[in-house]
C-alpha cells in the first residue's frame, strides 16, 4: 500500500537551479516531508497558487523574469495565508530585514544546513495548520456543544471549556425573572454576557445599560428612576428614567459594587419589591424590567468588610456567572486575535495584516490585567501603524515588557528559610542557600522557555538578551 503524502498539500521549490531544487527536494524528502513541488521559472508561481492550495513556498531571491523579493511581495498580496520561505545565497541583513518586513516567514542563506533546513519548513507548516484549525474551531465552537441558541452568544470570541458551560448556564436562567450578578475583571465582557442574556430572555423590550460607578444618591435615584416636574430646582419637566426604559426589556447596572450604602437601598427596595419612586412622587411604580448587575469587586469581601450591604448581596445570589480573565483562557487569544485584527483592519479601512506565527505565544506571556479589551487596544495600535506584509511584534513587545516590569514579578530559588533582596522588577526571594550565578542563570532560561512554551525568540525578550546569546548559552549547557 502506498505511503500517503505528507503535508497533506504540496511544498512549492522556486530556483532556476536544477541542481538547487534537486538538493532541497532531496532533503526534505529525506526527512519526511515527501509532498514537494519544483518550480523553474518564477512567473509561472503566482498562477499555481491560483490553481491549488499550497502549503509553504520556498524561493531564491535571485531568478530572472521574476525577482524573488517582487515574487515576496506578489505573495504576501494575493496569498497571505502562505507562509514563505527565502533561500538565499544573499548573506545581507539589509536585504534580510527587507523581505521579513514584506512578509517573508524565514530567511535562510545558502548552503543551508539540513536540520535548519527541515525545522524551518515544519515550523511553517505548524503555522499554516494552527490557522488552519483556528478558522476551523471558529466556524463550529458552538454547533459541537449543543447549545439550543449559540447565534445569542456569537458576539463572544471563545472556544474555552468554561465559558461554553457558561453559555448553558445562561441558557438555563434564561426565562428565570431573578436578578443575574455578573462579575469578573475589568475588560473580560461581562456586558457582552448580559447582552447575550436580553437575547435569550425573548422579552421585547430594550436593553439598557448605564455605568453606576461614582453616581451619588441623588443622580442615580434621578438615573434610574426620573423624576416629576418640580421634584427639585431645575426640574422644569418630567424625566423618565431608565427602569421605564427598559419595561419589557432588560435593565444592566454596571460596576455595582461602588454604590452608596444610600444608593444600595433603593436597589435593594428595587430588587425587592420590584418598586421604585421617581423623585418628587409619592406614588410607587412597578418595575417590569428584567435586572442584570455586574461588577469586578469581591462582593463577598465587601459585606464582610462592611462595605456593601449583606441584604443586598444575599439578594444577588440568586444566579451569579463568574467569567474568568483573559489569562486563564488562552486558548482564545488565536481566536480574538484574528477577530480583533479583521475588525481593526476594516476599522481603519485596511486590507487585515497576516500576524507572524510567534505573535500568539508572545501575547501568552502576558498577565493581560486589562483582559479582552486590553488586547482590543494592543491589535488596535498595531494594526493602524501598520503598512503591509507581515504585522510587526514591536508595538506588543513593548506593551508586554513595560507590563511586565510593572508587574514586579517576586520568583522563589531554594527553600528553607527565605532571605529577600530587591531587584530592578521587585523583591526576589532565596532559600538559605544562595544559589551560584550559573544555577541562576539556568534556572532563569528554564523558566523564559517554559513561559515562552520553547520559542527561543519570545525566551531572549523575556530576558532582555538576543536570540544568540541566548542560543550560546543552550549550547554552552549542552556541552557541559
Amino acid at each position: 500500500m502506498t505511503k500517503p503524502l505528507y503535508p497533506a498539500r504540496p511544498i512549492l521549490l522556486v530556483d532556476d537551479e536544477p541542481f538547487i531544487l534537486e538538493t532541497i527536494s532531496l532533503t526534505l524528502r529525506a526527512s519526511g516531508l515527501t509532498n514537494v513541488l519544483t518550480c523553474q521559472d518564477s512567473r509561472e508561481v503566482l498562477p499555481l497558487l491560483a490553481g491549488q492550495e499550497i502549503e509553504a513556498v520556498l524561493h531564491d531571491l535571485s531568478m530572472p523574469h521574476l525577482p524573488g523579493l517582487e515574487l515576496l511581495a506578489e505573495i504576501s498580496r494575493g496569498f497571505p495565508e502562505v507562509p514563505v520561505i527565502i533561500i538565499t545565497g544573499l548573506n545581507e541583513l539589509e536585504t534580510a530585514v527587507t523581505c521579513m518586513r514584506q512578509g517573508a516567514f524565514d530567511y535562510l542563506v545558502k548552503p543551508v544546513e539540513a536540520s535548519r533546513l527541515v525545522s524551518g519548513v515544519q515550523r511553517a507548516l505548524d503555522m499554516k495548520s494552527l490557522r488552519r484549525e483556528n478558522a476551523l474551531l471558529r466556524e463550529r465552537m458552538f454547533s459541537a456543544r449543543e447549545l439550543g441558541r449559540p447565534e445569542a452568544c456569537t458576539a463572544i470570541i471563545t472556544n474555552n471549556e468554561r465559558m461554553l458551560s457558561i453559555f448553558h448556564y445562561m441558557e438555563a436562567i434564561a426565562s428565570s425573572p431573578q436578578p443575574v450578578l455578573i462579575t469578573g475583571e475589568t475588560g473580560v465582557g461581562k456586558e457582552l454576557v448580559a447582552r447575550a442574556l436580553h437575547t435569550l430572555g425573548n422579552r421585547p423590550g430594550k436593553f439598557v445599560a448605564v455605568n453606576v460607578a461614582g453616581l451619588d444618591d441623588t443622580v442615580f435615584a434621578d438615573t434610574l428612576f426620573g423624576h416629576r416636574k418640580g421634584a427639585f430646582t431645575g426640574a422644569d419637566q418630567a424625566r423618565q428614567g431608565l427602569v421605564d426604559l427598559a419595561t419589557a426589556g432588560t435593565l444592566f447596572l454596571d460596576e455595582i459594587g461602588d454604590l452608596s450604602p444610600a444608593s444600595q437601598i433603593k436597589l435593594l427596595r428595587l430588587l425587592q419589591e420590584r418598586e421604585y419612586l421617581p423623585l418628587g412622587s409619592d406614588t410607587a411604580k412597578r418595575a417590569d424590567a428584567r435586572i442584570l448587575l455586574a461588577t469586578n469587586h469581591d462582593l463577598q469581601a465587601g459585606q464582610t468588610a462592611g462595605t456593601f450591604r449583606k441584604d443586598l448581596y444575599y439578594r444577588l445570589m440568586a444566579h451569579q456567572i463568574h467569567i474568568p480573565p483573559l489569562r486563564e483562557r488562552l486558548e482564545d487569544l488565536p481566536l480574538l486575535l484574528d477577530h480583533f485584527l479583521a475588525e481593526a483592519a476594516a476599522t481603519l479601512g485596511k486590507k487585515k495584516p497576516t500576524p507572524p506565527p510567534e505573535l500568539a505565544m508572545l501575547l501568552a506571556t502576558h498577565h493581560f490585567p486589562g483582559n479582552i479589551r486590553e488586547l482590543q487596544a494592543m491589535v488596535f495600535d498595531a494594526v493602524s501603524s501598520h503598512k503591509a506584509g507581515v504585522l510587526s511584534m514591536t508595538k506588543f513587545r513593548e506593551i508586554i515588557g513595560k507590563g511586565n516590569e510593572a508587574a514586579g514579578a517576586i520568583g522563589s530559588i531554594g527553600s528553607g528559610t527565605a532571605d529577600q533582596t530587591t531587584g530592578p522588577q521587585g523583591p526576589v526571594i532565596f532559600g538559605d542557600r544562595l544559589p551560584s550565578l550559573k544555577q541562576a542563570e539556568e534556572i532563569l532560561i528554564a523558566s523564559a522557555l517554559r513561559q515562552a512554551n520553547g520559542n527561543q525568540r519570545i525566551a531572549a525578550g523575556l530576558l532582555g538578551i538576543t536570540r544568540q546569546a541566548l542560543n550560546r548559552r543552550l549550547k554552552y549547557a549542552e556541552k557541559k
